[in-house]
C-alpha cells in the first residue's frame, strides 16, 4: 500500500487484553518523535485503550486508512459482554485477542495497513476461545497458504531460528529430518537475503546432542540427519557450518561470525537468545509473503496494570517490521525484469 516517500502503515493487534500488550505499546510510543515515522493502527476495544494510552496521543478511526502519523489509531473492536481484568486469564480476554488478530489480518491481506506486529497472547484461552492454532506463527501460515515458515529471533546483529518450533521435548528427535532441516536452512537463507539485506549470509547449525553427540557417542542424529542437511545446503550453494556443540557456541563468541543461527529445537536457541537480548529481542516469522513481527516477551500478567510494562522489545518489532518491508521493496527493484512487458517493435528501415 505504502508507496515512496510515505509513511509505513503499522497494523497492530492488542494481543491479550488483561496482558501487557497495549502497556507496552504506549510506552514504546511514548517519544511523540517515534510517532512521526509511522501511521500506528491498532485493532483493540476502546475501553481498552482509553486506559493503556492514557498518556500518549490517540483517537478512534473508523476507516483504518483513514489513520495518520503522530498519533496511535485505535479501530474499535466490539468486545461484547469483555471486562479489563489486568492479569487474569478469561476465555473472554482469549476471544478479544483472537478477534483483534483476525481483524488486523484481514486488513492485512487487503493492504490497508503494510505490515503487522503481534501483541503477546495467551496460548490457553486464545485456544478455549477457538482458536485451533499452536501460535501466532502456525496460524500466520495457514491464512498465507504456505506450506512452511520459520520463527526467527533477531537482535541487532544476532539472529536465531528453530528447526522443531512449538514442539513437545520429547518429540524433538522424531521430528527432525535432513529435508526438514533443508527447509528451514532455505527459509532462513531467503530471509537473511531479501528481508535483512545480506548477499551471502552465513549460518551456523547447531547439534542436536550433548557435544553434538561426540562423534556418535551421545546420539546419531548428527551423523543421521544434520549433516546430511548441512551437505546439500551447501551444495545448493548456501554457506551454512556445523553442527556445533550448542553448550559453548553463544558464550564462546562464535555466534558473532554469523549471520543466522539454526537450533534444533525451540529452548535451545531461545533461552540463550532472551539471555542475551531480553527487553530488545524480537519474533520475526520469515516465508511468509507479509512481514509480520512480535516483542519476545510474554503476556506479563504478573505485571499487568501496575504500570511496570517497558516496550523496548515491542519499539523494536516496530521497527524491524518497517526495515524489513523496506528491504523487501528494494530487494524486488533489483530482482525485477529490466525489459519492458511490451517492448517497442523495432521496424527496418531501407538506407
Amino acid at each position: 500500500m505504502s508507496h515512496k516517500n510515505s509513511k509505513i502503515r503499522v497494523g497492530i493487534s492488542c494481543g491479550d487484553p488483561n496482558g501487557i500488550g497495549l502497556e507496552a505499546l504506549a510506552d514504546a510510543l511514548s517519544d511523540e518523535r517515534t510517532l512521526e515515522d509511522i501511521i500506528p493502527v491498532v485493532f483493540a476495544p476502546r475501553a481498552l485503550a482509553e486506559v493503556a494510552f492514557e498518556r500518549v496521543p490517540w483517537s478512534e478511526v473508523d476507516d483504518v486508512k483513514a489513520g495518520i502519523s503522530g498519533q496511535i489509531n485505535v479501530v474499535d473492536l466490539d468486545a461484547g459482554a469483555f471486562e479489563h481484568q489486568p492479569g487474569q486469564a478469561t476465555t473472554l480476554a482469549g476471544a478479544v485477542a483472537m478477534k483483534s488478530l483476525e481483524s488486523a489480518v484481514g486488513h492485512l491481506a487487503q493492504t490497508n495497513v503494510d505490515v503487522l506486529v503481534t501483541a503477546p497472547i495467551n496460548k490457553d484461552t486464545i485456544r478455549q476461545a477457538g482458536f485451533a492454532f499452536p501460535g501466532h506463527t502456525e496460524y500466520l501460515a495457514n491464512v498465507a497458504g504456505v506450506d512452511d515458515v520459520l520463527m526467527l529471533l533477531c537482535c541487532e546483529g544476532l539472529r536465531i531460528g528453530v528447526a522443531t518450533g512449538h514442539v513437545a521435548l520429547r518429540d524433538v528427535a522424531s521430528n527432525l529430518t535432513t529435508a526438514g532441516i533443508v527447509k528451514k536452512l532455505t527459509l532462513m537463507h531467503d530471509s537473511l537475503t531479501k528481508d535483512f539485506g545480506i548477499p551471502s549470509p552465513r549460518i551456523a547449525v547447531l547439534g542436536l546432542n550433548p557435544h553434538a553427540g561426540d562423534n556418535g557417542m551421545m546420539g546419531d542424529e548428527e551423523k543421521r540427519i544434520i549433516v546430511p542437511a548441512i551437505q546439500q545446503a551447501t551444495g545448493a550453494g548456501m554457506h551454512v557450518m556445523g553442527p556445533y556443540a550448542a553448550d559453548g557456541f553463544f558464550g564462546s563468541g562464535a555466534a558473532s561470525r554469523f549471520d543466522g543461527v539454526l537450533a534444533m529445537y525451540h529452548d535451545q536457541g531461545l533461552a540463550p537468545f532472551k539471555a542475551l537480548s531480553f527487553s530488545r529481542g524480537v519474533n520475526f516469522t520469515a516465508g511468509l509473503p507479509v512481514v509480520r513481527t512480535s516483542p519476545d516477551h510474554g503476556t506479563g500478567f504478573d505485571i499487568a496494570g501496575k504500570g511496570e510494562a517497558r516496550g523496548g522489545s515491542m519499539l523494536e518489532a516496530i521497527r524491524l517490521a518497517c526495515d524489513v518491508w523496506k528491504h523487501r521493496q528494494t530487494h524486488r527493484k533489483l530482482t525485477a525484469n529490466p525489459l519492458e512487458v511490451n517492448p517497442p517493435k523495432l521496424e527496418h528501415r531501407e538506407r
